[in-house]
């Protein structure tokens, strides 16, 4: 089931998301809803706080842009539950960076290029794993999410400046996306 992607503006955007305790019948259905969103809104990845839920939940498909993105060798689908990074490092890398919770805004982010991170599966196996590039940027930019974070605050401030009526626009409800979102 396709489900609203929540719009900049809403609160469920800043809370730090709650873990998940057990991985039931719920919880798999709602990773399923979160594929169909993702797909529909042309995303390669979303976290459950996109879709209205306060959790330690995202899920990430590079697999989908291996062929256009020079940074990504070896696309993931994966679904990582009760995330963490443990370790960043390499190189920090300037990407424009964009959000299915803030439609038609892009910006450049700086991230460190590596990342270590735990996390479990869907079947609930713990998982460590480490990953560079372009699918350390989309994990991190998802972990972000679960973290109460918005690429927006990483914008240098005058791009920060610039942004700031597309913004409020988004807050108000007053963007066109193709597919359905939630406003305040």
């Amino acid at each position: 089931m396709i489900l609203p992607v929540y719009a900049y503006g809403h609160p469920v955007l800043n809370k730090v998301g709650a873990p998940i305790d057990e991985i039931t019948d719920e919880t798999i259905e709602l990773i399923s809803n979160m594929w169909d969103t993702m797909y529909k809104a042309s995303g390669i990845g979303i976290a459950a706080p996109q879709v209205g839920k306060s959790l330690r939940l995202f899920i990430v498909d590079t697999v989908q842009v291996e062929k256009d993105e020079e940074d990504v060798k070896t696309g993931i689908k994966k679904v990582f539950i009760n995330p963490k990074i443990i370790e960043e490092t390499g190189e920090e890398k300037e990407y424009e960076e964009g959000c299915l919770s803030i439609p038609h805004i892009r910006g450049k982010v700086s991230r460190l290029s590596n990342i270590k991170i735990e996390y479990q599966n869907e079947k609930g196996e713990k998982v460590i794993e480490e990953y560079d590039g372009m699918n350390a940027r989309v994990i991190q930019h998802e972990y972000d999410h679960i973290e109460g974070k918005l690429f927006t605050n990483m914008l240098k401030p005058l791009k920060k400046r610039r942004v700031q009526r597309k913004l409020q626009a988004i807050k108000l409800g007053n963007v066109s996306t193709e597919y359905r979102m939630k406003f305040l």
